[in-house]
């Protein structure tokens, strides 16, 4: 009797931290926005976003785990050119095309973690798996500004932060105009979710 009691004790006596479990977050899909850049004839970088995605992360402070899964509808891309005015498409339209990203056959990609690695704190890097066009490869993501607080307005818990990383286009298929059009994709995610 006396060591359940001291057992229990022990236990009230624990940080609560301690003994918290994963946290669930959904991705604001206001504040949450891929962006990539690709060489254009290396002339410039081009750049554009993907409008619409989705997706959730846990995350537990106390164990350092988290985890996270995106998914982006891949005809939300913008390129900033969406008026084919008198030319036969836009760069948008020729974006959704087989070409690129053949929102037709492949209407989403994903990103979902494998492992995330604590720097401190905070997430700092996550390696996963992207697919795109139906093919599967690993990416890493590099994790910047992660930051948990009260959302100022709402007053709801929100965790979020910037992460980073790059991949081949050839990689997943999509070979259009290379080298003209650079192979290396560079991608950012900005992410936002709030606690369930």
């Amino acid at each position: 009797m006396f060591q359940k009691l001291a057992i229990g004790a022990v236990a009230l006596a624990l940080p609560l931290g301690v003994l918290a479990a994963p946290e669930s977050y959904t991705v604001d899909p206001t504040h949450t926005f891929p962006h990539w850049e690709v060489s254009h004839f290396g002339v410039s970088n081009w750049r554009g976003h993907f409008g619409k995605s989705a997706g959730k992360f846990t995350l537990d402070r106390a164990a350092k785990a988290a985890s996270v899964e995106i998914t982006v509808q891949t005809a939300s891309v913008n390129s900033g050119d969406n008026d084919k005015g008198s030319r036969p498409r836009s760069l948008d339209d020729h974006l959704r095309t087989p070409d690129f990203f053949n929102v037709a056959e492949f209407p989403t990609m994903t990103y979902k973690s494998t492992s995330v690695k604590f720097a401190g704190d905070n997430p700092g890097s996550i390696e996963g798996n992207l697919t795109l066009l139906g093919v599967t490869k690993p990416l890493i993501l590099r994790v910047e500004n992660w930051t948990c607080r009260a959302h100022p307005v709402n007053k709801k818990e929100m965790c979020g932060g910037n992460a980073s990383g790059s991949f081949k286009r050839t990689d997943f298929g999509m070979k259009f105009a290379v080298p003209n059009i650079g192979d290396e994709i560079k991608l950012w995610i900005q992410i936002e979710g709030f606690k369930d």
